[in-house]
This record gives structure tokens, C-alpha cells and sequence, in this order.
């Protein structure tokens, strides 16, 4: 039975259980999008920053950045009042990973990452190291997730390091296990969202998604990618965009318009759901 509420629909409102309308419209793409600063110099990440703080969300800060410019590239960002997802996949012994990420923690990172291919107790320990150390020391926590499969991998190149198994088979059980470990989320392909979702029971489990590609985009190096909304009416929580903004002639005017596309998505699956209601 489809029911609607009692009053009409309006997108940032939540009506109450009671109206079985359970709808909640909170996000924007905007909110969603995080730019990756994958530079070679502070100064031009401080100014791609400054260009695009106001049409994205999160900045990315990965290997490159982070090895160019160090830890202080985070803080500044951090202190301007932006949000930071760094992206520097710890994969080492439990100990040596748990400490990363307590560092990460008081750097003011918003997320961070793992491999979660360092294994449970590599993640476990990492969740437990940085939640008390932000009840300790009074400071935000930031989300852990893991990596599942790098997006520049597929079923040839995982048998070219031999390992048989599909990348399909293979997110799904890093997903798994990172769930299992308390970490918040993964990191995954955009063809993958469905799969994890499907896989995983928390309903707040965050899927963070790099290899976002138009239909004129050049694929570069990643494999498996899907358009930002696809991504987003798949399940995604967070896209990763790079070189399609940061390499545009109009790099706001690239951003906005993605966040558009995933706007509209938001919208539309919002609007499906919302019609979609039925008694329990």
C-alpha cells in the first residue's frame, strides 16, 4: 500500500513516524562532494582550496600532498575551516597503523583511511585508538574507513599480483570485515555501491567513492567508474572528483555542475522513496 503524508512534501523537513513518513532531506551535493588536492605544492592546494571552498565540502589530501608538504597542509586547511578526508591508507602492523591514526585524529582530519586488507585487528585497533583518544582529549572524532579494492584495479589486475578471486567477491568481504571492526565506512568503486549496501546491515555505514567520470572524461587510470549521479542514486555517501575539476578551464563552474547532477540525484531518490512508503 502506497501512503503519502499528510502535508506536502517539502525537501528539508522531517515528518514524524507517527505520519509514517519517515523522509529526511538533509544532504546536498554539495556536501557530498570532496575535491582531491592531488598537488604538488602547498600554495597550489591553499589556492584550489580557496577557488572551491565554497562549491565542495571536503578537500582531499593523499600521498603526493601530504609528502610534498607535510602534516602542516592539513592544519591550515583544518585552521581556514575546512574539512579534510585524509587519504593515506595506513596499511602496516596493528601498532604502527593505530598510532597513524591517532595522529590523524589530532591533526582535525574529518576521515581517514586503511587498507582493509591490514586485516581485523589492524582496524580494530585503530577504531579503538582514535575514539579514546578523542574522548580523552576532548576533540571531534574523525570517521575511519578502509579501502576495499583500489579503483584502478579489476578481475585482470588482481590476477596479475595472483590473486583468483573477482573484485566483486573481494569488496565485499573487506566491507564486511570492516564493518565487523567497527570502522564507519569503506572507500569503494562506484559500481560496487550497490553490492556493499546489499552486504552490510548498518544503515550508517559510509561508502566513499573515488573514480568519478563523466561520459567525455577521460578514464586515466582508474578502472571501474560511473558518473557522479549514478553514484549518488546507487548509495553513495561522499564522491571523490579530481582532475575533472581540478583540471577544467572553469574549475568552479566543473565542480558546480557536478554538484547539480548529484543534487538532482538526491532529489530523485528522496522523491521515490518518499512515494514508495507502505504500512509496516
Amino acid at each position: 500500500m502506497v501512503l503519502s503524508c499528510p502535508q506536502p512534501f517539502t525537501p528539508g523537513l522531517e515528518k514524524s513516524r507517527s505520519s509514517r513518513c519517515i523522509i529526511k532531506v538533509t544532504d546536498t551535493g554539495q556536501n557530498k562532494l570532496i575535491v582531491a588536492l592531488d598537488v604538488e605544492t602547498a600554495d597550489r592546494a591553499l589556492a584550489l582550496f580557496e577557488e572551491l571552498r565554497t562549491v565542495a565540502g571536503m578537500f582531499k589530501i593523499g600521498s603526493q600532498l601530504f609528502t610534498a608538504a607535510g602534516p602542516d597542509i592539513v592544519r591550515e586547511i583544518v585552521a581556514k575551516g575546512g574539512k579534510v578526508f585524509l587519504d593515506l591508507k595506513f596499511h602496516d602492523i596493528p601498532n604502527t597503523v593505530a598510532a597513524a591514526g591517532v595522529e590523524a585524529t589530532r591533526l582535525g582530519v574529518s576521515i581517514f583511511n586503511v587498507h582493509a586488507s591490514g586485516g581485523v585487528e589492524m582496524m580494530k585497533r585503530t577504531a579503538d585508538a582514535v575514539s579514546e583518544t578523542a574522548k580523552r582529549e576532548g576533540i571531534e572524532r574523525p570517521k575511519v574507513i578502509a579501502v576495499t579494492l583500489l579503483t584502478s584495479m579489476d578481475d585482470e589486475t588482481l590476477g596479475g599480483i595472483g590473486i583468483d578471486r573477482a573484485a566483486r567477491q573481494l569488496v565485499t568481504h573487506f566491507a564486511r570485515a570492516a564493518a565487523d571492526s567497527a570502522l564507519d565506512g569503506v572507500v569503494a568503486s562506484p559500481q560496487e555501491i550497490e553490492l556493499i549496501r546489499s552486504s552490510v546491515p548498518q544503515q550508517k555505514f559510509l561508502i566513499v567513492t573515488p573514480g568519478i567520470r563523466s561520459a567525455t572524461d577521460a578514464a586515466n587510470d582508474q578502472r571501474r567508474t560511473m558518473t557522479a549521479a549514478e553514484a549518488v542514486g546507487a548509495g553513495a555517501d561522499y564522491l571523490v572528483v579530481g582532475r575533472p575539476i581540478t583540471a577544467a578551464v572553469n574549475r568552479v563552474e566543473a565542480a558546480r555542475q557536478i554538484v547539480v547532477d548529484m543534487t538532482a540525484a538526491l532529489e530523485t531518490d528522496t522523491s521515490q522513496r518518499y512515494t514508495r512508503i507502505s504500512t509496516d
